[in-house]
């Protein structure tokens, strides 16, 4: 559906100081290029200054009349198709603007000419036509502004030629063309081409086909996803449209008398390559290895019938005003001076073509989709489509349509659109007519910056109707630069600069015209309003010349237009109310000015819509560092309490809440509770009380629930503990009073706040660093006892490793520096054990050691321990903590370092410091780690190292003989007597080794000859 206001997007209006009637024309950039009518061969350059104002840059004279032209901004040149003697012909004019420096030097060559070297340094001060021979008639151009490439319509084929910029000298560069691509396109004659960023559309009469020169590498990518099922199956090129019409071949047996017309057709994507137009290309330059190779890839096919046009006979129905629209993406705003071509980034495309009586616009880009359908109210004779508007003249008017092309690439370009963070109004929003302006006989139209181009042209009974000067049509001036006086101009033809008015002012009247429908037409106050925000956007969408005050002016438009969708949404009962939360964020509004804007002051009958309680809900469910006024946020305690109860008490713990009425809150809460008790409802009511230093009512509410539950509410609402300012985690005065009353819940809390993704470890250090900010240690112990509790219930590989390097660490660190924690431990070593399977019981021979240790040591018995269990038990990665571990020394490092090389697999070395170190332990430590086919260790390594070490040491240690008589005592029930007696030295007491003996002799006699292996004179055990 179309809508019909009654604005003015256009201003003034001059006339273009033409002195011949023009025939054709075309304009870009800052240039506007007049070709006479027919029976005359010239072209006029006019520069197109502030406010419409035309200067002649001078005046070429052509081959013949000019029957097609297009201006390309990329290589500033004018191409052209003439005609002379029944024959076309394609010239390009290059170097034009040498005409305006007095220059009348013509310079003619054929494309590809080499130029010779007598004349190529005149070739900076001359025009050059550059001359394209073709084997058939052109019939149509078209430039790409992109690149600057220029494709030709033939018959039954398309070729393009690619623009080429060749170095004569460092002072010289000249524009050239080759010949690359031929597109060979069965039983088609195109009307009209379009050509930008490798998409081509072509028109005949009542057929559209849309196609995409794809490199091959892009396409054998492409079809690799297809093969993969991420997308449709590619049809042979020329596949037939299956029960979409009769074929070619059954229209030829229809019988002469009767017209046969085909059905409509529309196929996109993928299923357009079933169009029954066989497409094939010709690669026609010379090949190297920089040379690119393209594959057709179909996008669109649209098949009219000329009986769905309600004006005019069916011959008429034709097809006109093809058109490609880029839209572009560039980083920063710079000026048009600044910004090269190959700098703009295409980010959408899309193609418009019309019917008599319809105009159909389609984003063929990363998709191709119908966007609009125009509905013309008469006869439409040429259209222009601009990113912020479509132009369309028929017999009569000059008609304006605004379009969708900003809405759809703004989706393209940020993907947050049509989330809670932003909006946008959507691309199917009807389109509207802001303007049908009256003028007698227009004819032709184009279009560039804000500047439309309209030729107009009155018929002979027209001319004799009007007995005075017609009626100005426009607001501004008509300003004719020069009368023309001839006798041939009367006929009544003008070329008009029409100046649309600025952005800004049409912004303005759109709002303003919005505020008529507010209290009786909602959709059309939204859709106004819709419509103004989308003017705004494509003027700030792409590259765009603006100076720096009127790029802040529209971003201040812009903001202004998101509040004023906001405020729609918020107070109108619609279906889309959520969109007033992403629109008020755009605007930068705060939650104090939304309020002003939609609360009545003093009016308590007031009703809430949706809209305005989604966006206030989640904006103060957020960490917004915005704090309210005693009086707003009072407010939105009554707005709650009549609007929405169920929410207060989340709302209560919003950081813009800071400034609520204690008291009243608590009175709300108690009349909530009575409809909908909660754990956190009654968490805020002691929140609250806190605040009122009611400690009673506090310890009151607290007593309602068990610890489990509390833990489990706090979890449900952690703005209960901790909240956020400028980005920083905050703890709340209720988590500072559970700091010093009741740390287990606190750290129970903050562990179902982790364990529920509402709390990482990073916010976890510093919201306990910073409630314990008087803490002496940088790591307070309720931080440690939080990652102890994290580790009873983490699950989570990744996060179980960081745990036990964090308190590793700790117990490191306060191990090595003789620190004791400031508060006491929640659970001891042995708690930690029996909950935790991360901790291990302590082996036996670590308890011998620190049985032995300093007395040092003693002084951190507790954190000794918990390091001890954690090496004991079966998580902890050695290789990580290792460089934690290296701090500690004494009997508790020993044990750390022999654990660590038991767990990496080092036994020997363990053994090795055992026997150094601590010879005692050895002999447990070889019991309870070598067990099963590690037993061997026993008598190939343990027995002779401690017969050699107490034999140096004589009887002067103890510990040896007693892990020697420990280690034979195993030894000798493992062993068989010979292999057991042929380990014994030589000059060993018998005293001391019988009893072994004996024991193993148990088994099996004493081998005859062995009595004399053992000394009986000798004083010490090994000498």
């Amino acid at each position: 559906m179309v809508r019909l206001y009654n604005l003015h997007p256009f201003g003034s209006q001059r006339v273009v100081p033409c002195g011949q009637e023009p025939g054709r024309f075309c304009c870009g950039r800052d240039v506007l290029f007049v070709a006479s009518a027919a029976g005359s061969c010239r072209v006029e350059a006019f520069a197109v200054r502030e406010q419409g104002r035309c200067e002649p840059l001078g005046a070429f004279a052509t081959l013949g009349p000019v029957r097609r032209m297009a201006y390309s901004r990329a290589g500033d040149y004018l191409v052209t198709i003439e005609e002379k003697g029944k024959a076309s012909f394609l010239r390009a004019y290059v170097n034009w603007r040498c005409m305006s420096g007095g220059s009348s030097r013509v310079c003619v060559r054929m494309v590809g000419h080499k130029m010779e070297e007598s004349y190529r340094e005149t070739l900076k001060e001359q025009m050059s036509i550059v001359e394209m021979p073709l084997s058939d008639p052109p019939l149509c151009i078209s430039c790409c502004p992109v690149s600057g490439d220029l494709l030709v319509g033939c018959k039954n084929k398309l070729v393009m030629f690619c623009l080429k910029y060749v170095v004569i000298n460092q002072n010289l560069t000249v524009l050239d063309f080759e010949r690359s691509l031929i597109l060979h396109i069965g039983n088609l004659i195109p009307t009209e081409v379009a050509f930008c960023a490798g998409r081509v559309a072509i028109t005949t009469e009542l057929d559209v086909l849309i196609l995409k020169l794809e490199l091959v590498q892009q396409h054998a990518a492409r079809t690799e996803r297809c093969a993969r099922g991420d997308g449709a199956r590619e049809e042979p090129l020329g596949a037939g449209v299956k029960d979409e019409g009769p074929s070619a071949h059954a229209l030829q047996l229809e019988l002469d008398e009767f017209i046969v017309c085909q059905k409509p057709v529309e196929l996109l994507g993928e299923e357009s390559a079933r169009c029954e137009i066989p497409v094939t290309l010709e690669s026609t330059e010379l090949p190297t290895e920089h040379t690119k190779r393209f594959h057709v890839r179909y996008l669109l096919f649209r098949c009219f019938t000329p009986d769905q046009s309600p004006f005019g006979f069916c011959e008429e129905t034709k097809l006109h005003s093809l058109q490609l629209l880029p839209v572009y993406q560039t980083g920063s705003s710079g000026t048009a001076q600044e910004e090269t071509e190959n700098k703009r980034e295409l980010l959408s495309l899309f193609c418009f073509f019309s019917l008599p009586h319809a105009g159909y616009l389609y984003s063929v880009g990363k998709s191709v989709e119908l966007i609009s359908t125009y509905e013309y109210s008469e006869k439409s004779e040429q259209a222009v489509l601009t990113p912020q508007f479509l132009h369309v003249i028929t017999r009569e008017s000059l008609q304006c349509f605004t379009v969708r092309c900003s809405a759809a690439a703004a989706r393209d370009e940020d993907p947050y659109i049509d989330t809670t963070m932003k909006a946008c109004p959507p691309v199917a929003l009807d389109v509207c007519t802001l303007r049908m302006q009256l003028f007698i006989g227009p004819r032709a139209i184009c279009h560039f910056k804000n500047h439309i181009i309209l030729l107009t042209k009155a018929d002979t009974e027209d001319i004799t109707e009007r007995s005075k000067p017609a009626r100005r049509m426009l607001s501004g001036k008509t300003d004719s630069i020069k009368s023309r006086t001839n006798s041939e101009s009367e006929p009544g033809w003008n070329l008009y600069i029409i100046n649309t008015v600025s952005t800004i002012q049409l912004y303005r009247e759109m709002v303003e015209y919005s505020r008529t429908y507010e209290n009786v037409g909602t959709e059309s106050c939204v859709h106004l309003l819709s419509e103004a925000h989308l003017l705004v956007r494509a003027a700030l969408l792409g590259p765009r010349s603006l100076r720096p005050d009127q790029e802040a002016e529209l971003c201040r438009a812009f903001r202004e237009s998101c509040a004023f969708l906001g405020d729609c949404y918020s107070r109108f009962d619609t279906k889309d109310y959520h969109l007033a939360l992403p629109y008020y964020r755009m605007s930068g509004l705060p939650v104090a000015e939304v309020l002003k804007r939609t609360v009545s002051e003093g009016d308590e009958t007031q009703t809430y819509e949706r809209g305005f309680m989604f966006y206030l809900t989640h904006s103060l469910n957020e960490d917004l560092n915005e704090e309210l006024t005693k009086e707003s946020a009072n407010k939105v305690l009554q707005i709650f309490c009549l609007a929405d109860p169920v929410q207060l008490p989340h709302i209560l713990c919003s950081p813009c809440m800071r400034n609520v009425c204690p008291s009243a809150a608590v009175k709300c809460l108690q009349q909530v509770e009575k409809m909908m008790p909660s754990v956190v409802l009654t968490l805020t009511k002691a929140s609250m009380a806190l605040r009122m230093g009611d400690l009673m009512m506090y310890e009151h509410e607290m007593d309602s629930y068990k610890e489990t539950a509390l833990a489990c509410g706090f979890a449900g609402q952690p703005r209960l503990l901790r909240q956020r300012r400028d980005g920083a985690v905050v703890p709340t005065q209720l988590a500072a009073h559970l700091k010093e009353t009741q740390p287990a819940l606190l750290v129970a809390a903050a562990v179902a706040l982790h364990e529920n993704s509402k709390m990482h470890l990073e916010e976890a250090d510093s919201f306990f660093k910073r409630l314990c900010r008087d803490s002496e240690s940088a790591v307070p112990q309720l931080l440690v006892d939080f990652w102890e509790a994290l580790l009873v219930v983490c699950s989570q590989e990744e996060t179980l490793q960081q745990l036990l390097l964090r308190v590793i660490s700790q117990y490191v660190w306060r191990i090595s520096k003789r620190q004791l924690p400031e508060t006491k431990p929640l659970k001891t070593t042995e708690d930690l054990i029996n909950s935790c399977n991360h901790f291990g019981l302590i082996f036996p021979w670590v308890t011998c050691i620190m049985s032995a240790g300093s007395p040092s040591d003693k002084d951190c018995h507790e954190d000794i321990s918990r390091l001890q269990s954690l090496l004991c038990g079966p998580s902890v990665d050695v290789a990580a903590v290792l460089p934690a571990l290296e701090p500690l020394a004494g009997g508790a490092g020993l044990a750390v370092r022999v654990l660590s090389c038991s767990r990496r697999g080092q036994r020997g070395a363990a053994v090795e410091q055992l026997l150094r170190s601590c010879p005692r332990a050895a002999a447990l430590y070889v019991q309870h780690e070598l067990r099963g086919d590690r037993r061997t260790v026993w008598w190939n390594k343990l027995l002779p190292e401690l017969c050699k070490r107490t034999r140096l040491a004589g009887n002067d240690c103890p510990a040896l003989i007693s892990s020697l008589k420990e280690t034979l005592s195993v030894v000798a029930v493992e062993l068989e007597l010979r292999d057991f007696l042929s380990l014994l030295p030589e000059d060993g007491t018998a005293a001391f080794f019988l009893p072994h003996l004996l024991r193993c002799s148990q088994k099996q006699p004493l081998p005859h000859g062995s009595e004399g292996r053992l000394g009986s004179n000798t004083r010490s055990v090994l000498q």
